[in-house]
């Protein structure tokens, strides 16, 4: 068991978690999270926000039970944490561009960090959220509420686009990534995908993902996928 050190409401039904203990990670994992016995069932799973020397951070958005529950957390309490899961974004060199799209913000702050000097676009539909903390390590920050952070990003201009957001978002990345091609500079776009998750390991099939070479799974390969290779049916 894992102790919190803090649990910080930023905006309304956002949360920035704070845990103690030895945690490691790479941009783009995740942890599954549980601060209750046997009801809910599942485990949370949440992307890694940021590693520190002391523990792990996590940000959250409340929408059931469990995120619920998390909510109520206060310094001390404790919470379990099985993890690191998952294949995240890679190590790369080059022009970058992070862009996310509501509590899609969440893993790209551990990029921000490991990939300094990158350009980072972050997207809101009402309120903004921890902004101020991308600043200092972006070479430009554009910050967009109310309108659609895609638009803000010259996808030609990049080597590799880092993207986390909900699904339109991501296909709609997808397609500026393909669209680049026509003039001569298409980027590597990477996809975070936000897919709901029960078992975090591979065995549970939940969180199926359609791609050109059949069916895979978020949690254990992903959750981040070359957006050439997912499938969108909606």
């Amino acid at each position: 068991m894992a102790t919190v050190i803090s649990n910080e409401r930023l905006v309304n039904g956002v949360y920035h978690l704070r845990v103690e203990g030895d945690y490691g990670g790479t941009m783009g994992q995740f942890y599954m999270l549980r601060a209750w016995g046997a009801y809910p069932l599942l485990s949370r799973p949440l992307s890694i926000h940021q590693v520190n020397d002391d523990g792990v951070e996590f940000l959250y958005h409340v929408v059931g039970e469990g995120t619920e529950i998390f909510a109520e957390l206060t310094p001390g309490d404790k919470i379990q944490l099985e993890g690191p899961f998952g294949n995240g974004f890679p190590a790369v060199e080059g022009k970058v561009a992070l862009v996310g799209g509501g509590i899609g913000i969440a893993p790209l702050y551990y990029c921000a960090k490991e990939l300094q000097g990158s350009d980072i676009y972050l997207g809101f539909s009402r309120e903004s959220f921890r902004t101020e903390a991308f600043r200092p390590l972006a070479a430009e920050l554009t910050v967009d509420v109310g309108g659609l952070i895609l638009d803000r990003v010259d996808f030609t201009s990049y080597d590799h686009i880092f993207v986390c957001g909900p699904h339109p978002m991501l296909k709609a990345a997808q397609l500026k990534g393909i669209a680049a091609e026509t003039s001569g500079k298409r980027p590597h776009v990477y996809l975070s995908l936000e897919n709901r998750m029960a078992c975090g390991i591979g065995a549970c099939l939940v969180c199926s993902v359609s791609c050109r070479d059949g069916q895979r799974k978020a949690c254990a390969d992903g959750p981040v996928f070359l957006a050439e290779e997912v499938l969108f049916h909606d």
